[in-house]
């Protein structure tokens, strides 16, 4: 039983390491402009050890450093009412989830 349980755990731990690997190639990185826009528009909730928040990170590539990110595990006194990450607050509104560079540019006017 034990050894099954093991085999799943690492099955689960290889498609999640696929997953980053497919989602991260499979955007182009995006402009500076538009990093600076929604870096200005929003704020991103982040936490050490979350892949989806990595995923998110590396959409925007080398302009990840225009974002305007909070990290929980960093940060905690800074993450009230912050129950998933990533996070994004956008004009008031809170959405945890991870988004395209179009979404995020069509919910913070950026496009």
């Amino acid at each position: 039983m034990k050894k099954k349980s093991l085999v799943t755990i690492l099955m689960i731990i290889a498609v999640i390491i696929l997953a980053v690997i497919i989602m991260t190639r499979s955007h182009p990185e995006t402009s500076e402009e538009v990093a600076k826009c929604i870096g200005k528009n929003s704020k991103l909730y982040i936490q050490l050890g979350c892949s989806a928040c990595k995923i998110q990170e590396n959409i925007f590539g080398e302009n990840v450093k225009y974002l305007n990110i909070i990290d929980c595990w960093f940060e905690r006194e800074k993450c009230g009412g912050i129950e998933y990450t990533p996070t994004w607050i956008i004009k008031g509104e809170k959405y945890d989830e991870v988004f395209s560079i179009k979404k995020l540019q069509e919910l913070t006017g950026c496009e």
